[in-house]
C-alpha cells in the first residue's frame, strides 16, 4: 500500500467515524424524544442501549485509538480492521435492538460477548507491544489506556445482564449487574478519555507544564481510583462513604472547570477563539450538574438497595434522570463534540496523525465559517440540554420532547459542518 492510499484511507476511516458517531447520537436522542411523544416503551427502553453499544464502543475504538497512536507511535492504525469495528459495533446495535423489541435478552448477551472478542483485540496489543513503564511515563496514555479497560469491564457487563435477564433465578451473576450498572459503567471509558485529551490539549501547554503534570497525574488516581471505589461503597450500601467520594470528586471537578475556564480566557487572549475547547468548557460545566444531580441522588436515595428499581424515591426520580441526562447530553456528547472538532480536521488536513503527534491541532485548521457555526451549534446544543433538565423537574413533556429533537437535529449539523468545511476538504476522495 504505497502512502498516498495509506493516507486517504486513514481519512475515509475517520470521516466514517463521524458518520457514525453522528447517525448513533442522533439515533439514541430522537428515541428519547418521541418516546416522551408516544410513550412506546421499546423507544423509552432502547435510547441509552443505542447510545453506550454505538457510540461508547466505537468512539473508544476509533476516536481514542487515535489519540493514544499518537502518543505511541508503536500502535499504528489499521485502517480495515477499524472499519471492521464499525461493522462489528453495527451488528451489536442490531442484536440489542432485537433483544429490546422481542424481549430475548439472549441477544442481548450475544451482543455484550461480540464486542468483549472485539475490544480485546487492541487491548491484547496494547498490553503485548507497550511495557507498564512507558504507559505510566504518560499522564494522557494513562487515561486513554484505562478507557480500552473500562470499555471491556462494560461489555462484560452488557454480557452479564442479558444471561440473568434470561436466566433470573440462576443465583449465579450478583445482584448488582443491572441496567443502571451497565449504563453507568459504560459512562466510565467516555469520561476517562475526555480527562486524558483535556490534560494534552490543555493543562500540558501551560507554562507551568510540570505542576499540570504532577496534578493531572494525581487527579488520574483521585477520580479512577475514586470511581472503582465509589463503585465498591455503592455495592456494600454504605452511605457516608457515597457521600465523601462523591464529594471530593465534585471538588475535583470544580477546580478542573475554573482553571480550564482560566486556560480558555488566557488562551483566547494569544490566539483565536476555538469552538471545540468551548464545547469542552460547556461539558465541564454539565460534569458540574452532573456531580451535583449524582449528590441529590445519593441523598434521596438512602436506605434503597443498589440494584432496586427505582433506584430513588418515587417522587424524586427527576433528580435521577436529569444526573443522567446532564452527564450524557452535557458532558459526554458536548466534550466529544469538541474533541471531534480538533481530531477528525487534524487528520483529514494532514492525511495521517502526523498534527496530533507533532504539529499542532489547536491551530487554525477550519475556515471562519466553520467555526461560527460551530458557535451557533454549541449556543443550540447548550439550550436545548437545559431544557430538557429543567423540563424533567417541571414534568413538561412536550418541551422534554421537542428539546430532545432540536437537540438531535443539533447534533447532525456537526457531521454537515465538517463536511462542507473548504479548509481540510473532507468530501476530496470521498467518491474515489
Amino acid at each position: 500500500m504505497n502512502e498516498r492510499t495509506a493516507a486517504y484511507t486513514l481519512r475515509d476511516i475517520s470521516r466514517n467515524f463521524l458518520t457514525f458517531s453522528v447517525i448513533v447520537i442522533m439515533m439514541a436522542v430522537f428515541a428519547g424524544a418521541f418516546s416522551v411523544f408516544t410513550d412506546n416503551a421499546f423507544l423509552k427502553k432502547i435510547h441509552p442501549y443505542l447510545f453506550f453499544t454505538g457510540f461508547g464502543n466505537s468512539a473508544i475504538l476509533l476516536l481514542n485509538r487515535y489519540l493514544t497512536a499518537s502518543i505511541y507511535p508503536e500502535l499504528s492504525i489499521e485502517p480495515g480492521r477499524q472499519r471492521n469495528y464499525l461493522i462489528a459495533v453495527s451488528v451489536s446495535l442490531l442484536l440489542v435492538s432485537i433483544a429490546v423489541l422481542f424481549e430475548q435478552p439472549l441477544f442481548k448477551a450475544a451482543a455484550g460477548l461480540l464486542m468483549m472478542v472485539v475490544v480485546a483485540q487492541p487491548l491484547l496489543e496494547i498490553l503485548t507491544k507497550l511495557p507498564l513503564s512507558r504507559i505510566w511515563g504518560n499522564v494522557s496514555g494513562r487515561y486513554y489506556i484505562f478507557d480500552v479497560i473500562f470499555l471491556l469491564n462494560a461489555n462484560l457487563g452488557l454480557c452479564t445482564l442479558g444471561l440473568k435477564e434470561a436466566f433470573p433465578d440462576n443465583g449465579i451473576i450478583p445482584f448488582f449487574v443491572t441496567q443502571s450498572a451497565y449504563f453507568l459503567g459504560s459512562s466510565f471509558p467516555l469520561s476517562i478519555s475526555v480527562m486524558g485529551f483535556l490534560y494534552t490539549y490543555a493543562w500540558s501547554k501551560t507554562p507551568k507544564k510540570e505542576l499540570a503534570r504532577k496534578l493531572f497525574s494525581l487527579w488520574f488516581y483521585i477520580f479512577v481510583g475514586g470511581v472503582l471505589f465509589f463503585l465498591v461503597v455503592i455495592l456494600i450500601g454504605q452511605y457516608l462513604g457515597m457521600m465523601l467520594i462523591s464529594h471530593l470528586l465534585t471538588f475535583g471537578v470544580i477546580a478542573l472547570l475554573f482553571t480550564f475556564a482560566w486556560f480558555l480566557h488566557n488562551y483566547f487572549k494569544r490566539n483565536f477563539a476555538h469552538p471545540a475547547l468551548a464545547f469542552l468548557l460547556g461539558g465541564l460545566a454539565f460534569l458540574f450538574a452532573t456531580s451535583a444531580y449524582g449528590i441529590m441522588n445519593i441523598y434521596y436515595a438512602k436506605g434503597i438497595l443498589f440494584g432496586s428499581y427505582p433506584p430513588i424515591r418515587g417522587d424524586k426520580m427527576w433528580i435521577y434522570h436529569s444526573h443522567t441526562h446532564a452527564a450524557l447530553l452535557g458532558w459526554i456528547t458536548l466534550s466529544f463534540t469538541g474533541m471531534i472538532y480538533i481530531v477528525i480536521p487534524a487528520i483529514q488536513k494532514a492525511g495521517s496523525l502526523e498534527l496530533l503527534q507533532s504539529g499542532d491541532p489547536l491551530e487554525q485548521l477550519l475556515d471562519r465559517s466553520t467555526m461560527s457555526k460551530a458557535f451557533v451549534q454549541l449556543s443550540v446544543l447548550l439550550l436545548s440540554a437545559s431544557t430538557i433538565i429543567l423540563s424533567l423537574y417541571t414534568g413538561e413533556s412536550f418541551a422534554l420532547g421537542m428539546g430532545g429533537v432540536v437537540y438531535g437535529i443539533a447534533i447532525y449539523f456537526l457531521r454537515r459542518n465538517l463536511m462542507r468545511d473548504s479548509a481540510i476538504r473532507m468530501w476530496e476522495g470521498f467518491d474515489k
